[in-house]
């Protein structure tokens, strides 16, 4: 299999790049790439794309995820996280019942502040370099969803919690801004990504695991394949005719009459497929609409 999904943990110390550019060395191959960025001491899950499935990234990074956190109250630092320099300490006289509310008041969807050590861009420029040069600009609230907060535990000035929120979710935001509802400031401890759409904690290598495991000649066996990513959608294969098989591969429409179906009753308008040659390759994913299905992104190798 020369493309694929692996689930790798990523582990403190590492940025994103730094995992990419080492799997480019361990595996020798140069068309990978990650899912979204992790801050350098955060850990966890990172699916990274091998070969045709880079064209997966954008696909996964708009998927919802799981975060485990610790933030620590009392504390206010300029990076929103203990990385940082410390802005200010205050007492916490607050109480487990209203961490508890301040924390409910997040839940849903939200307008929320990029954090100035961010890798966004303004006017070009991420906002981290110009947070470096001691510049402070404007960030411009933008919609995310919090689907869920659970405390895991609470001692404080120390609250652990998990959040399953949509993307472009900032945590240290979130753990900023509960400071501030709070009245004595909160600043990320540590996190944990424990999940990325299907990818799980679980199940994911390290990369001294990965580079053992392709030195024994296994990496199939944690190379997820394409198709796997789209496993909630209907699957429908291109009848062996030479017209529709040429058709196929070219990325032209394919009509409803040059293909069979798996557990689908009826195809529905608007509606997305995976598609699959005779030989059971991963074509890719197409649309229906009017009778005939059209190419959203293409994956045959």
């Amino acid at each position: 299999m020369n493309s694929g999904i692996i689930n790798v943990y990523k582990e403190a110390g590492f940025t994103s790049f730094d995992v990419v550019a080492k799997l480019r060395g361990i595996l020798k191959i140069k068309k990978i790439g990650h899912t979204g960025t992790l801050d350098p001491d955060a850990t966890g899950v990172l699916p990274v794309c091998i070969g045709k499935a880079t064209k997966l990234c954008d696909m996964l990074t708009d998927k919802d995820k799981v975060y485990e956190c610790v933030m620590l109250l009392g504390v206010e630092t300029d990076t929103y996280d203990m990385s940082g320099r410390i802005l200010e300490k205050k007492s916490v006289d607050v109480t487990e019942a209203q961490v508890q509310e301040a924390l409910s008041a997040f839940v849903g969807d939200i307008m929320q502040v990029p954090p100035m050590y961010s890798a966004l861009k303004i006017n070009g420029k991420k906002l981290y370099e110009l947070a470096r040069e001691g510049k402070e600009v404007e960030r411009k609230p933008r919609p995310v969803t919090i689907f869920s907060i659970d405390i895991l535990s609470m001692k404080l000035p120390e609250v652990s919690i998990r959040i399953h929120c949509s993307k472009g979710t900032y945590i240290r935001s979130l753990c900023h801004d509960v400071g501030e509802k709070l009245g004595c400031g909160c600043a990320m401890k540590s996190l944990v990504r424990t999940r990325v759409s299907q990818f799980d904690i679980s199940d994911a290598k390290t990369l001294d695991e990965i580079e053992r495991i392709v030195k024994n000649g296994k990496l199939d066996g944690i190379m997820l394949p394409i198709a796997s990513v789209f496993d909630g959608l209907g699957t429908v294969f291109v009848i062996p005719t030479e017209e529709a098989l040429k058709q196929a591969i070219n990325g032209g429409k394919i009509p409803a009459a040059n293909v069979f179906a798996e557990a689908v009753s009826n195809f529905e308008d608007g509606e997305r497929y995976r598609i699959f040659l005779p030989d059971n390759r991963f074509l890719g994913i197409y649309v229906y609409e009017e009778s005939q299905f059209i190419l959203e992104k293409m994956f045959l190798e």
